[in-house]
Protein backbone atom coordinates (compact mmCIF):
# COMPACT_ATOMS: atom_id res chain seq x y z
CA UNK A 1 0.00 0.00 0.00
CA UNK A 2 2.62 2.55 1.08
CA UNK A 3 4.40 2.00 -2.68
CA UNK A 4 1.60 2.36 -4.42
CA UNK A 5 0.88 5.78 -1.91
CA UNK A 6 4.78 6.36 -3.35
CA UNK A 7 4.21 5.64 -7.11
CA UNK A 8 1.17 8.14 -7.18
CA UNK A 9 2.98 10.89 -5.43
CA UNK A 10 6.09 10.45 -7.81
CA UNK A 11 3.37 10.57 -10.99
CA UNK A 12 2.30 13.45 -9.65
CA UNK A 13 5.19 15.74 -8.54
CA UNK A 14 6.32 14.67 -12.13
CA UNK A 15 3.77 15.72 -14.13
CA UNK A 16 4.26 19.27 -12.09
CA UNK A 17 7.78 19.13 -12.99
CA UNK A 18 7.69 18.88 -16.51
CA UNK A 19 5.21 21.69 -16.47
CA UNK A 20 7.35 24.07 -14.98
CA UNK A 21 10.43 22.85 -16.90
CA UNK A 22 8.28 23.54 -20.31
CA UNK A 23 7.28 26.90 -18.28
CA UNK A 24 11.04 27.84 -17.50
CA UNK A 25 10.72 28.72 -13.90
CA UNK A 26 13.88 27.58 -12.08
CA UNK A 27 12.00 28.91 -8.96
CA UNK A 28 9.07 26.18 -9.05
CA UNK A 29 11.02 23.39 -10.54
CA UNK A 30 13.79 23.64 -7.54
CA UNK A 31 11.40 22.77 -4.78
CA UNK A 32 9.27 19.85 -6.81
CA UNK A 33 12.20 18.63 -8.17
CA UNK A 34 13.93 18.53 -4.52
CA UNK A 35 11.00 16.98 -3.40
CA UNK A 36 10.50 14.34 -5.63
CA UNK A 37 14.59 13.12 -5.51
CA UNK A 38 13.54 13.00 -1.30
CA UNK A 39 10.84 10.68 -2.35
CA UNK A 40 13.27 8.19 -3.77
CA UNK A 41 15.44 8.48 -0.46
CA UNK A 42 12.63 7.73 1.33
CA UNK A 43 11.57 4.78 -0.95
CA UNK A 44 14.69 2.79 -0.53
CA UNK A 45 14.48 4.13 3.64
CA UNK A 46 11.16 2.37 3.94
CA UNK A 47 11.80 -1.19 1.60
CA UNK A 48 12.90 -4.14 3.53
CA UNK A 49 16.64 -4.41 3.30
CA UNK A 50 17.42 -7.91 2.93
CA UNK A 51 21.32 -7.16 1.57
CA UNK A 52 22.22 -3.97 4.41
CA UNK A 53 25.23 -3.54 2.86
CA UNK A 54 23.81 -3.07 -0.75
CA UNK A 55 20.78 -1.04 1.10
CA UNK A 56 23.55 1.22 2.38
CA UNK A 57 25.61 2.11 -0.77
CA UNK A 58 22.34 2.28 -2.89
CA UNK A 59 21.26 5.36 0.04
CA UNK A 60 24.74 6.60 -0.37
CA UNK A 61 24.72 6.99 -4.20
CA UNK A 62 20.69 8.65 -3.69
CA UNK A 63 22.00 11.21 -1.74
CA UNK A 64 24.92 12.22 -3.91
CA UNK A 65 21.68 11.96 -6.59
CA UNK A 66 19.86 13.76 -4.74
CA UNK A 67 22.66 17.01 -4.57
CA UNK A 68 23.12 16.43 -8.29
CA UNK A 69 19.98 17.49 -8.73
CA UNK A 70 19.36 20.29 -6.53
CA UNK A 71 22.78 21.71 -8.20
CA UNK A 72 21.43 21.15 -12.18
CA UNK A 73 17.83 22.95 -10.88
CA UNK A 74 19.79 26.05 -10.38
CA UNK A 75 20.70 28.53 -13.10
CA UNK A 76 23.83 29.35 -13.02
CA UNK A 77 26.53 27.86 -14.62
CA UNK A 78 29.01 26.43 -11.93
CA UNK A 79 26.43 24.66 -10.96
CA UNK A 80 26.37 21.74 -13.60
CA UNK A 81 30.13 21.29 -12.40
CA UNK A 82 28.38 21.03 -9.00
CA UNK A 83 26.05 18.78 -10.04
CA UNK A 84 28.02 16.51 -12.43
CA UNK A 85 30.60 15.94 -9.51
CA UNK A 86 27.33 14.90 -7.56
CA UNK A 87 26.54 12.62 -9.73
CA UNK A 88 29.99 11.32 -9.91
CA UNK A 89 30.23 10.17 -6.59
CA UNK A 90 26.78 8.99 -6.63
CA UNK A 91 27.50 6.55 -9.33
CA UNK A 92 31.08 5.29 -7.61
CA UNK A 93 28.47 3.98 -4.41
CA UNK A 94 25.86 2.78 -6.89
CA UNK A 95 29.10 0.81 -8.42
CA UNK A 96 30.26 -0.07 -4.98
CA UNK A 97 26.35 -1.37 -4.66
CA UNK A 98 26.13 -3.58 -7.31
CA UNK A 99 29.91 -5.57 -7.15
CA UNK A 100 29.36 -6.52 -3.20
CA UNK A 101 26.57 -9.20 -4.39
CA UNK A 102 26.93 -10.08 -7.57
CA UNK A 103 30.37 -11.54 -9.23
CA UNK A 104 31.82 -11.68 -13.12
CA UNK A 105 29.90 -13.69 -15.27
CA UNK A 106 29.13 -13.34 -18.86
CA UNK A 107 26.11 -11.02 -18.88
CA UNK A 108 28.82 -8.61 -17.16
CA UNK A 109 31.78 -9.52 -19.65
CA UNK A 110 28.91 -9.43 -22.70
CA UNK A 111 27.56 -6.10 -20.96
CA UNK A 112 31.34 -4.67 -20.52
CA UNK A 113 32.01 -4.56 -24.09
CA UNK A 114 28.26 -3.49 -25.20
CA UNK A 115 29.03 -0.37 -22.62
CA UNK A 116 32.35 0.54 -23.76
CA UNK A 117 31.21 0.69 -27.50
CA UNK A 118 28.17 2.95 -26.65
CA UNK A 119 30.44 5.13 -24.01
CA UNK A 120 32.69 5.61 -27.00
CA UNK A 121 29.79 6.55 -29.38
CA UNK A 122 28.91 9.00 -26.76
CA UNK A 123 32.11 10.52 -25.93
CA UNK A 124 32.78 10.75 -29.83
CA UNK A 125 29.19 12.69 -30.45
CA UNK A 126 30.05 15.06 -27.35
CA UNK A 127 33.50 15.12 -28.30
CA UNK A 128 32.89 18.43 -30.08
CA UNK A 129 30.78 20.20 -28.28
CA UNK A 130 32.80 19.85 -24.98
CA UNK A 131 35.56 22.74 -24.57
CA UNK A 132 36.69 23.16 -21.00
CA UNK A 133 34.67 20.53 -20.09
CA UNK A 134 36.03 17.67 -21.84
CA UNK A 135 37.94 16.28 -18.38
CA UNK A 136 34.98 16.13 -16.13
CA UNK A 137 33.07 14.88 -19.08
CA UNK A 138 35.33 11.85 -19.82
CA UNK A 139 35.24 11.10 -15.65
CA UNK A 140 31.98 11.45 -15.46
CA UNK A 141 31.05 9.01 -18.42
CA UNK A 142 33.70 6.22 -17.40
CA UNK A 143 32.06 6.39 -14.19
CA UNK A 144 28.35 5.84 -15.34
CA UNK A 145 29.72 3.07 -17.56
CA UNK A 146 30.97 1.46 -14.48
CA UNK A 147 27.82 1.66 -13.07
CA UNK A 148 25.95 -0.22 -16.04
CA UNK A 149 28.67 -2.79 -16.06
CA UNK A 150 28.20 -3.13 -12.53
CA UNK A 151 24.12 -3.59 -13.06
CA UNK A 152 24.57 -6.17 -16.13
CA UNK A 153 26.58 -8.63 -13.67
CA UNK A 154 23.92 -8.39 -11.05
CA UNK A 155 21.44 -9.64 -14.17
CA UNK A 156 23.72 -12.29 -14.67
CA UNK A 157 24.20 -13.45 -11.27
CA UNK A 158 21.44 -16.42 -10.29
CA UNK A 159 21.72 -16.19 -6.79
CA UNK A 160 19.83 -12.85 -6.23
CA UNK A 161 16.17 -12.64 -7.54
CA UNK A 162 14.92 -11.85 -10.62
CA UNK A 163 12.61 -9.07 -9.98
CA UNK A 164 15.88 -7.50 -7.82
CA UNK A 165 17.84 -8.33 -10.78
CA UNK A 166 15.97 -6.38 -13.42
CA UNK A 167 14.83 -3.35 -11.52
CA UNK A 168 18.54 -2.97 -10.86
CA UNK A 169 19.35 -3.57 -14.77
CA UNK A 170 16.20 -1.56 -16.17
CA UNK A 171 16.89 1.00 -13.76
CA UNK A 172 20.80 1.36 -14.60
CA UNK A 173 20.12 1.33 -18.02
CA UNK A 174 17.27 4.26 -17.54
CA UNK A 175 19.51 6.45 -15.65
CA UNK A 176 22.57 5.93 -18.59
CA UNK A 177 20.04 6.98 -21.14
CA UNK A 178 18.68 10.00 -19.34
CA UNK A 179 22.02 11.12 -18.97
CA UNK A 180 22.52 11.48 -22.78
CA UNK A 181 19.17 14.13 -22.98
CA UNK A 182 21.10 16.02 -19.93
CA UNK A 183 24.35 15.98 -22.52
CA UNK A 184 22.59 16.68 -25.40
CA UNK A 185 20.48 19.74 -23.21
CA UNK A 186 23.73 21.03 -22.00
CA UNK A 187 26.38 20.63 -25.00
CA UNK A 188 23.94 20.37 -28.23
CA UNK A 189 20.71 22.02 -28.38
CA UNK A 190 19.03 22.96 -25.00
CA UNK A 191 15.43 22.06 -25.48
CA UNK A 192 11.91 20.86 -23.64
CA UNK A 193 12.38 17.61 -25.22
CA UNK A 194 15.48 16.80 -23.90
CA UNK A 195 13.93 17.22 -20.10
CA UNK A 196 10.44 15.70 -21.43
CA UNK A 197 12.19 12.54 -22.44
CA UNK A 198 15.59 12.35 -19.98
CA UNK A 199 13.47 13.22 -16.73
CA UNK A 200 11.04 10.90 -16.51
CA UNK A 201 13.63 7.80 -17.65
CA UNK A 202 15.95 9.73 -14.25
CA UNK A 203 13.33 9.04 -11.88
CA UNK A 204 11.92 6.22 -13.50
CA UNK A 205 15.65 4.67 -12.85
CA UNK A 206 16.02 5.79 -9.30
CA UNK A 207 12.71 4.64 -8.01
CA UNK A 208 13.39 1.43 -9.55
CA UNK A 209 16.97 1.06 -7.59
CA UNK A 210 15.29 2.73 -4.62
CA UNK A 211 12.47 -0.24 -4.89
CA UNK A 212 15.36 -2.90 -5.30
CA UNK A 213 16.89 -2.85 -2.16
CA UNK A 214 13.76 -4.76 -0.96
CA UNK A 215 13.40 -7.18 -3.56
CA UNK A 216 17.63 -7.76 -3.94
CA UNK A 217 18.18 -10.96 -2.02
Amino acid sequence: MLNAIILIVAAVLMIALLYFEKMNTWKKILPVKTLLSCLFIFTAIVQPHPHAGYYGLILLGLVFCLGGDVFLALPQKKMFLLGLVSFLIGHVFYVAAFLKPAGVNGFAVIGTLLTIAASGGVYKWLNPHLGTMKIPVIFYITVISCMLCGAWAILGEPALARPGRLLVFIGALSFYISDLFVARNRFLKDAFLNRLLGLPLYYAGQFMLAFSVGVLQ
